[in-house]
């Protein structure tokens, strides 16, 4: 049953701000002779004055004497001293979080309750989301010292990221890369995992997405490296017919499954020019090689950039040059520049690309002739039949005669 405190006494318990600290006495205090046996005594703050009964190794001794001195105002004249929880005994022979510079106690465990932990990761998720800072939550959590924790940063870092957009996703996919393997080891991370996925059918309710999002997180940790893909296998073993499990599998198994999970947000996440170009890249390569107009169009549409499709055109009809190459090869069954015409015309035709891109996209290309004949010393005519198949292909605004 809960040991509640007066309001009073609870402002002084909470003065402490973010870093509350269970109080001891110091070993020099005279009190402590004897009677006072300062290893049962554990004294933290967790939320409303209530106990938590999660918190804590010593949970036997909950109960405090009703007329212990422990929040006496006196505590402001130095009779005691803040420190963590009592000497628990350490899990793994692991090193002390810190030691105790008053008196000299080495201090193991966390150094906050579980509640205050989530709570500061949740700010510094947010945090992340205005500023983009990666290293800033990297120190945070450090110096939050609560290694027993970690695990909740994937958790906490994946359901906040659930609710905003398609930009905070890949920034949460980025920030677990960055914080793996240290801070948070291949354990945190599976561990993280776990507690997401048995958390789903709570974060459902508020996002009714979560579980396909879910496992878009999982695959794309796979691909990332932050994650064993034995992860999902042990997981289906435990817990068989796990929809995210299966969801993710499904996208793993997929065609050029790394190339398309790393951009599994799509790239209308904010990301630079430069990453765009490597995407466009990465989606006139494939096209290319695989000829799907439907796929390459989802892609297209996926990026979300309709105001940069002239460097997508520019970009495409570049790479086919090089590939039909300096012999210029007629053969239209594999050109690769017959097919970006007719992958232009099907863009435009679906009202994915603009026309105006286009005719802007050859303008340009026109521009860079004398570099890319360098490489490619047929480019002149090979631009001239490229906008010829344009025409053709209804791809360019009427007025362009």
């Amino acid at each position: 049953h809960h040991h509640h405190i007066s309001d009073d006494e609870l402002a002084t318990q909470v003065k402490e701000g973010t870093a509350k600290r269970n109080i001891t006495r110091k070993k020099t205090d005279p009190v402590v002779g004897g009677n006072y046996d300062s290893k049962s005594k554990k004294m933290g703050g967790a939320g409303k004055g209530k106990w938590d009964p999660m918190d804590g190794a010593d949970s036997e001794h909950l109960e405090l004497d009703k007329d212990d001195p422990l929040y006496d105002e006196e505590a402001a004249n130095n009779k005691y001293i803040l420190t963590t929880a009592e000497d628990a005994i350490p899990a793994d022979g692991e090193d002390p979080t810190i030691m105790d510079g008053i008196t000299d106690r080495k201090v193991y465990g966390p150094m906050l309750t579980l509640a205050e932990f989530k709570l500061q990761v949740a700010e510094a998720v947010k945090e992340y989301f205005d500023a983009s800072d990666a290293d800033e939550v990297l120190r945070g959590i450090n110096e939050l010292k609560c290694r027993d924790f970690h695990p909740e940063v994937v958790k906490k870092a994946v359901s906040l990221s659930l609710d905003k957009g398609p930009r905070e996703r890949e920034m949460i996919s980025k920030l677990l890369t960055h914080l793996h393997p240290t801070p948070l080891a291949d354990s945190d991370m599976e561990a993280g995992f776990e507690l997401l996925l048995d958390s789903l059918d709570d974060l459902c309710i508020d996002c009714p997405d979560a579980k396909s999002m879910a496992g878009s997180f999982l695959a794309r940790a796979v691909v990332d490296e932050v994650l064993p893909p034995a992860f999902l296998s042990s997981r289906n073993n435990s817990h068989p017919g796990d929809e995210v499990v299966e969801k993710a599998v499904g996208l793993l198994s997929r065609e050029h499954c790394t190339a398309r999970l790393e951009h599994v947000w799509g790239p209308g996440d904010g990301r630079p020019v430069t990453e765009l170009k490597e995407v466009m890249d990465q989606l006139l390569e494939e096209y290319l090689l695989s000829r799907e107009l439907d796929e390459a169009a989802r892609c297209v549409r996926e990026m979300g950039a309709p105001h940069f499709h002239h460097e997508l055109l520019k970009r495409g009809v570049k790479i086919a040059m090089e590939k039909d190459g300096k012999d210029h090869k007629d053969d239209a069954a594999t050109s690769a520049l017959d097919a970006m015409a007719a992958l232009f015309s099907f863009l435009v035709k679906n009202s994915i690309v603009s026309e105006y891109q286009v005719a802007k996209g050859i303008s340009r290309l026109h521009k860079l002739i004398p570099d890319i004949k360098l490489d490619v010393p047929a480019a002149e005519a090979m631009l001239s039949e490229f906008e010829e198949m344009a025409k053709e292909g209804g791809c360019l605004p009427v007025a362009t005669s």
